[in-house]
């Protein structure tokens, strides 16, 4: 009998996924705004501040701003140590559900875009983006499966989430000084370890070349995507740092934490750099065939997750 989606007999109160969506686009919106303003242009190449009279595009970049600072905000007011200690003893505590890659990949569709009015492209269609655009590239199998997976931890949003602000955003450790690298940094004030003897020290509660391994991420879905892959998967250590670093903002663009790393990290964070530019710029206009791509896709599931239904 073909394995199927098992449901947790409690309910979770329903979630906006749209909402959630909205917000992450806008997020990832901010995060290519940084990008390209880093990128020096030289003196002689023609001028493009007019190249564009409808400014609707800077407008919708401004309302972004607006809009994600206010998430901002409030997830570096919440995401304390205490917190992401109370988060993880959650996760381990109980299963969520149970239920395929696949059938993961179909449920955040479902919760995600059901709500969604216009002809935006499905999850489903973004995760296979992503993947597709790394095959065309010659990229590893792993790497592929990667693209497609990434962002599945998601669903953590409908399992019991706090809200958006412990799900979706850039990631930065807990339990040592916030660093200026990490976006809209005059938003941690409200946060109770912004004054607490220890945490607001350089290293906090880690010492110098500790490892990120060591170091407690703020929680959301990477960390969370991030341990069930590593408990339920093969995946090589590089697929598992793409997963749990690429929201790493402050590390993998900002060169922000580099003193806790250690030798391995090295290797890992130029493993997060080469997956950024397949995370961030893939989307495009192009709709790839669920349904053509489908078997292709199964079977790299297969490949790196030996038990096909996955305890989330």
């Amino acid at each position: 009998m073909a394995p199927s989606a098992i449901e947790p007999v409690s309910t979770y109160p329903e979630r906006d996924g749209l909402a959630l969506e909205e917000l992450s686009d806008d997020i990832d919106a901010v995060n290519v705004l940084k990008a390209n303003m880093k990128k020096e242009k030289s003196m002689l190449e023609a001028s493009e501040f007019d190249a564009e009279k409808d400014k609707t595009k800077f407008r919708q970049y401004e309302e972004a701003c607006d809009r994600v600072k206010n998430f901002y905000r409030e997830q570096h007011e919440k995401q304390t140590v205490a917190y992401n200690l109370k988060a993880r003893n959650d996760f381990k505590s109980k299963t969520r559900a149970e239920m395929t890659i696949w059938e993961a990949m179909e449920k955040l569709n479902t919760l995600i875009d059901e709500s969604d009015p216009d002809t935006s492209l499905s999850q489903i269609e973004h995760l296979l983006q992503t993947a597709e655009a790394m095959k065309k590239d010659g990229k590893p199998r792993w790497m592929q499966l990667t693209g497609l997976i990434h962002d599945l931890g998601k669903l953590l949003f409908f399992y019991g989430a706090a809200g958006q602000w412990d799900v979706v955003g850039d990631t930065f450790p807990v339990g040592c000084a916030f660093d200026n690298g990490i976006i809209y940094p005059d938003t941690f004030k409200g946060n109770p370890d912004s004054n607490d003897p220890i945490y607001s020290t350089k290293f906090g509660i880690y010492s110098p070349g500790c490892g990120m391994d060591n170091v407690m991420l703020s929680w959301g879905h990477d960390e969370y995507l991030y341990h069930i892959a590593k408990d339920q998967s093969t995946l090589p250590p590089e697929a598992l740092a793409m997963i749990r670093y690429h929201s790493f903002y402050p590390w993998h663009s900002a060169s922000a934490y580099h003193e806790l790393m250690d030798e391995h990290d090295h290797a890992m964070l130029a493993a997060v750099k080469a997956f950024n530019p397949y995370d961030l710029y893939s989307k495009s206009d192009d709709v790839p065939s669920v349904e053509v791509l489908k078997p292709y896709y199964l079977e790299l599931i297969d490949e790196f997750f030996p038990n096909k239904v996955v305890k989330w």
